[in-house]
């Protein structure tokens, strides 16, 4: 009769146990590795973005940079004019000031000549004048 080999050696067994080894004492460098390369990306874009609101102010600052900028954001916030011009202000059915983007988006529907016919028509029934949206070129 022959000898049966038993079906797992020792060399088998000293193998597995240093492949076993061999993967715990990679696996926790390479977590650590992995959750850093994840910290670079999320760190990588926070300062991608940072440049963005950078590169946005700065062209905000260049913007009060000009005269004429800073000029036309007086006029449009605060209503400043030049001496000898006259300031007005729009007021709605509740007496509080119109927002010009209203009203210019508002007034620019149509063609000039359906806002004049829908003004006429508004007349005719009866409508108040200042419920009708004035048109642009009334505006300071």
């Amino acid at each position: 009769m022959s000898a049966r080999r038993a079906p797992v050696t020792g060399r088998a067994v000293i193998l597995v146990c240093v492949l076993a080894l061999l993967a715990i004492t990679l696996a926790i460098p390479v977590r650590g590795w992995l959750s850093q390369r994840s910290q670079i990306d999320r760190l990588q874009a926070e300062v991608t973005s940072t440049e963005d609101r950078v590169a946005d102010l700065s062209a905000r600052v260049a913007d009060w940079q000009d005269p004429a900028y800073v000029t036309a954001q007086a006029r449009a916030r605060l209503h400043f004019v030049f001496p000898g011009e006259v300031g007005y202000v729009v007021l709605g059915a509740d007496d509080r000031p119109i927002d010009p983007a209203e009203v210019t988006s508002s007034a620019e529907s149509g063609t000039w000549f359906d806002r004049g016919w829908s003004r006429l028509r508004a007349i005719d029934e009866g409508v108040t004048p200042t419920t009708i949206a004035p048109t642009p070129s009334l505006l300071p």
